[in-house]
């Protein structure tokens, strides 16, 4: 039997289905193919099965999951996204989720849910329903969804993304269109959840890590501190699996405890140097003050480092200040990939964490050590009430920094299983950039004296030397680095050698103008890719600028901006909400006019499925006294519902029924002549010879109140009418019976005729202003006077028990003739509430 392709849907318009032939075409002349595998009765495995003509060695498509992560949290929902590297392009796609070892040809084949986003771009398939396909088939490079992630106990998971291109189809079983993700353990959601593996890349490997700090009064208005606030100096390295700076789950060092507490990388430094053999960089960058600025006026602080084979992790650390013990960072990042190369780049926004040595719960809070230390973990929106970061719905918290790692260039033989499509292979790695201005602020130094000549006074490698002072040290706690400072050297003569003997690298590609209206620099770089024989310095530039020309047409009144920041959170929790970026007038037109360039931007974004939002309820309310004086009663306690109703029914209870038993009722046997004498003026069947008890007191209950107007105008309705309590039941008294009574009443039919039905709308507004205008005259009966009507009845100032309500009649005018005195405004005053709690 064979079976047609998919349904498109496209059949309405000639356009459209002109667009979808290319797709029909290529899932056509697959059902060859298909009719050579083994037959299946789940379409959905047929698409799996699909064969079309490949590609070997293709990198063109990929299939990522955000933050590329190793492991899913079961039911977390992932951002999926699925792209074309330029020129490539492609038409349709499908993409669905499996678990690991099976086919696809059963229903609880498949894995989590797939949730759309934008529906003109995608949509789920007609025949295989769990699965996702594009709802136009025509060019695209990037297509989202986001994925929500099965319950516990699934195992691992296979995405997989089939691309339709012209007559091509690529599905594959490894490689950039297939992720594989497995379950997390949930013993401890902050352990790092990556297995450290060995690494197979050969050579070594440079990086850049820059810091962008996103932690401002805008972001995280809550208490944020105005004055002091900072990112102390980074301190990190490049080291080896059996080496840990910091962990999730694990407890932080002196070093460590330093950082988070007081800014200082200087223990943390000499804790790492001591690790020579674990450690082949040193990661240091400098402090930031303020915490934020705009990237125009002051750049994101940057290092450089290096990687190889057994040292190919990295952890960085840096403090928020102020704060108790908060920092921000990575631990053992994997820079070696499985492929055996070396990762490109890698993007992590940071959450703040808990050093575990301080037990402040604000940024200002006063120092408050933890004893006994506690584990390092991340910081959580249900920490603490005064915590800046709290949310008592327990969201997650916004992220305060980002960090970018960037390789920039590799040395040696590479084995790589997949070809890198980067040339950054060069002959040498230029020794990672020193940072001259990141000891700490409580040491205070001379100027470095000129560099000394150098120990080689040949063109074999020598050390020279540059000293300075140590003038004072502010806090004998922090200590100060080292006076002293070493560079390699050769003899003179031997830099001079002829530059051509060095062979370079190309130029990257040129950086950006560095304005975006008039005359401006730009600039590029390369690198050595080989030294000269001889071992000489090469003396060729690695660096170049030049002047650059952006719309030469810029007028007076043209203005120059600032980059566009990020973009803002998403206003929306869930479902489609509006997010905004912002940009700055870096300089003003010449000619004074106003800039009219745009300042801000929005877009629509689509965040998870909304779901119903569980009840939220305030604390029960204390326990009301007991119903009796004495002997067994009943008490109630309450408490609200704080949440819309609208959001979802809420069936916990809101009241609470208990019995309470008081001392027994106290009975009366002989006593005092005086006391006699009380109890028989109180209670005349008592006497002071014989035990009785005291007499039970019934309910009593007012007369009933007046039959209500009918609560309909026309058609069947009800009145009603009331009586208040005015004695309670004591000692065992008859209980209160009912105090509302309803019953039935019916004015006259109501009519559908509309003209009939607008006469009665007339006659019921014409009943209203005489109403209204006899109130306006009711004060006649108060000389003088013309009363405003009465006001509504306030709220009763008890919700049971007993209590009352006010309503007042002002004065609207008074007439000549009229006295003060006999001309006031009223107020009125009833019972409420009058059941017993």
């Amino acid at each position: 039997m064979r079976l047609s392709p998919a349904p498109l849907r496209l059949s309405r318009s000639p356009a459209l289905l002109a667009l979808a032939l290319p797709l029909a075409a290529a899932l056509a002349f697959s059902d060859e193919t298909l009719d050579k595998v083994p037959k299946s009765e789940g379409y959905c495995s047929r698409i799996l099965r699909a064969q079309g003509t490949r590609r070997e060695g293709y990198t063109e498509f990929s299939l990522r999951v955000e933050g590329d992560p190793d492991f899913y949290k079961p039911g977390t929902s992932y951002r999926v996204t699925l792209s074309a590297a330029t020129p490539s392009y492609f038409r349709g796609f499908t993409l669905i989720a499996l678990k690991e070892n099976r086919e696809g040809d059963k229903e609880e084949d498949h894995a989590g849910t797939f949730q759309i986003i934008d529906e003109e771009e995608t949509q789920f398939m007609s025949n295989c329903p769990v699965a996702v396909t594009e709802s136009t088939p025509r060019r695209r490079t990037r297509i989202q969804v986001f994925w929500i992630a099965p319950p516990a106990g699934t195992g691992c998971v296979i995405l997989k993304a089939s691309i339709v291109q012209k007559r091509i189809i690529y599905f594959q079983d490894e490689g950039s269109l297939t992720k594989k993700l497995c379950e997390q353990d949930s013993t401890f959601d902050g352990v790092t959840d990556k297995p450290i593996l060995d690494c197979c890349a050969c050579g070594t490997a440079k990086y850049r890590l820059t810091f962008y700090g996103n932690w401002s009064e805008k972001t995280h208005p809550k208490d944020y501190p105005r004055r002091a606030n900072h990112w102390s100096a980074i301190i990190g390295g490049s080291h080896s699996k059996n080496y840990v700076l910091w962990e999730y789950g694990g407890y932080a060092s002196e070093g460590v405890k330093q950082v988070a507490e007081l800014g200082s990388p200087v223990k943390m430094e000499e804790e790492i140097r001591q690790q020579s053999d674990e450690v082949l960089t040193v990661i240091k960058a400098k402090a930031q003050w303020p915490a934020w600025q705009p990237l125009n006026v002051r750049a994101a602080p940057s290092a450089e480092f290096s990687v190889d084979r057994t040292r190919h992790l990295m952890s960085f650390l840096t403090m928020m200040g102020p704060s108790p013990d908060w920092n921000v960072g990575l631990s053992a990042e994997d820079l070696c990939t499985k492929d055996c190369g070396w990762v490109q780049k890698v993007v992590q926004d940071l959450i703040p964490w808990d050093a575990g040595t301080d037990s402040g719960v604000t940024y200002e809070s006063p120092n408050k050590p933890t004893i006994p230390q506690e584990k390092i973990r991340p910081l959580t929106s249900l920490d603490h009430p005064q915590s800046p970061f709290y949310d008592p719905e327990g969201g997650s918290i916004t992220q305060v920094a980002r960090v970018v790692i960037e390789r920039i260039a590799r040395k040696g033989e590479q084995c790589n299983i997949v070809p890198d499509n980067v040339d950054d292979i060069v002959a040498d790695l230029a020794p990672e950039e020193k940072d001259e201005d990141d000891t700490p602020e409580t040491c205070i130094y001379s100027n470095w004296s000129p560099w000394s000549a150098c120990s080689s006074s040949t063109c074999d490698k020598g050390k020279r030397m540059r000293q300075r002072m140590l003038k004072a040290q502010l806090d004998l706690s922090v200590p100060c680095p080292d006076t002293q400072d070493f560079q390699p050297c050769m003899g003179p003569g031997c830099s001079d050698e002829d530059g051509s003997t060095c062979t370079m690298s190309e130029w990257i590609t040129w950086s950006p103008c560095s304005i975006s209206c008039g005359m401006g620099m730009r600039s590029r770089e390369r690198y050595v890719k080989q030294f000269p024989e001889d071992g000489s310095v090469c003396t060729l530039p690695t660096e170049e600028t030049e002047k650059c020309t952006v719309n030469e047409e810029c007028s007076p009144s043209s203005c120059l901006m600032t980059e566009w920041g990020e973009w803002d959170e998403c206003s929306a929790t869930c479902g489609m909400g509006m997010k905004k970026r912002h940009r700055m007038i870096k300089m003003s037109p010449a000619d004074g006019s106003t800039c009219k360039a745009e300042m801000s931007q929005a877009e629509k974004c689509m965040m998870p499925e909304c779901h119903t939002i569980p009840c939220l309820l305030s604390p029960w309310s204390e326990w009301s006294d007991c119903s009796v004086t004495c002997g067994k009663g009943m008490r109630t306690r309450q408490r609200m519902l704080k949440s819309l109703a609208e959001l979802g029914d809420c069936n916990e209870e809101l009241e609470q029924v208990e019995k309470c038993m008081l001392p027994e009722c106290p009975l009366i046997g002989p006593a005092s002549r005086k006391t006699n004498q009380a109890l028989k003026s109180l209670l005349p069947s008592l006497t002071s010879s014989k035990i009785s008890v005291i007499s039970s007191i019934d309910c009593e209950l007012t007369e009933w109140s007046q039959w209500s107007e009918c609560n309909k105008s026309c058609g069947k309705g009800h009145m009603i009418r009331t009586r208040m309590i005015q004695m309670e039941p004591q000692f065992g008294g008859a209980p209160c019976p009912e105090t509302v009574q309803r019953k039935k009443c019916r004015i006259r039919k109501c009519f559908r005729n509309q003209s009939i039905q607008k006469l009665r709308w007339r006659e019921a507004r014409e009943s209203r202003r005489s109403e209204q205008l006899r109130e306006e005259t009711d004060g006649e009966q108060f000389p003088g006077c013309r009363m405003r009507p009465w006001t509504a009845w306030s709220e009763c100032t008890k919700l049971c028990g007993g209590g009352i309500q006010e309503r007042y009649m002002t004065v609207k005018k008074r007439f000549k003739s009229s006295q003060f005195t006999s001309c006031k405004d009223k107020k009125e005053i009833r019972a409420c509430s009058v059941h017993p709690c």
